[in-house]
């Protein structure tokens, strides 16, 4: 009987695979919590059979699948529903972090109207990373599964709709319903949800934990980027986009090194590069200013393009959404 392993990120799929779970042990390096959304189109051309639309690093979700992944199933050209076909049982494994909360749902979602393929899909939550785990911890496991019911579908499909919704209102409304099919959804879209520009400073919460962190006298973008602080909301790499960004306003809150400085390593590669706090970053960290007093913003949440007209906010003590 053969046996299909999606994991909700590649670090997992890594992992999973070296544990030999599975025939195949597929990961999908999506990120859907910094950053503008690729349309509906873009997620599903990016699954389909490699062709000459996928002509760019990344564009294929198979581009990242080392050698030998699919070993007896196929090659790294396979489309996503074509290599379900191909199996009698498929797992979706389900890391606990937002993320991979969002991959799960926009995953359900898309598979929705694929009886052939959903009629074989169980459902595996990870309470911790998997990847943090060795190989040969993970074969060891005996992990309940979940049959993957019309319910949990609708409940996907809603909560994929309400992240890519044009406000954050619907996301803040699923939280007033009884999310329980997803054990760690609820606590995922709070985290995101946190992620909005506060009240007050106007920056998110992982952005105020960076200031935070530079505040203690920690100077390496590097170890700024990489470290364990930033709420389990953003990868590295956002952690990094988010810090240059915050460097980048024509009033920062931080200063990055040698603003003249631009090349591959972009600063995290290179040690002798310091993030300071300048005037406004010490304000904001006093919670004594507002980042968008001082500059326009230029970012998306989900769905939700945030300007200064159109500002939606997070108040940390109601835990609440402020309407612009």
């Amino acid at each position: 009987m053969s046996h299909l392993i999606l994991a909700t990120n590649d670090r997992a799929a890594d992992t999973l695979r070296q544990s030999r779970v599975a025939n195949v042990a597929i990961g999908f390096g999506l990120r859907f919590v910094w950053g503008k959304l690729a349309s509906g189109e873009q997620l599903l051309m990016g699954l389909e059979r490699r062709s000459a639309k996928h002509c760019n690093p990344g564009d294929h979700w198979l581009d990242d699948a080392g050698c030998g992944a699919l070993d007896g199933f196929g090659t790294r050209d396979v489309g996503l529903f074509e290599l379900c076909a191909k199996f009698d049982s498929i797992e979706i494994w389900v890391d606990p972090l937002p993320n991979d909360q969002l991959v799960l749902v926009w995953l359900l979602d898309l598979l929705r109207p694929y009886k052939e393929i959903t009629t074989k899909l169980n459902l595996v939550y990870a309470d911790d990373s998997v990847a943090d785990y060795a190989a040969e911890a993970v074969a060891k496991w005996k992990l309940p599964t979940f049959k993957v019911a019309d319910n949990h579908f609708v409940m996907a499909s809603r909560a994929w709709r309400a992240y890519r919704a044009e406000t954050p209102e619907s996301c803040f409304d699923l939280l007033m319903t009884d999310l329980m099919i997803f054990p760690r959804l609820r606590s995922a879209l709070i985290a995101l949800l946190e992620e909005l520009p506060d009240k007050v400073t106007g920056l998110g919460a992982s952005e105020m934990d960076m200031l935070g962190c530079v505040n203690e006298g920690h100077t390496d973008p590097k170890y700024i980027s990489e470290g364990r602080w930033y709420r389990d909301v953003f990868d590295g790499r956002d952690a990094q986009d988010a810090l240059i960004e915050l460097a980048e306003y024509s009033v920062p809150p931080v200063l990055l090194g040698d603003p003249s400085f631009n090349n591959d390593d972009r600063y995290f590669g290179r040690s002798e590069w310091k993030v300071t706090l300048t005037e406004l970053g010490r304000s904001l960290v006093a919670r004594e200013d507002d980042m968008w007093r001082h500059n326009p913003i230029k970012r998306w949440w989900g769905g939700t393009e945030l300007t200064n007209e159109r500002l939606w906010r997070w108040d940390r003590e109601s835990r609440s959404l402020v309407a612009p």
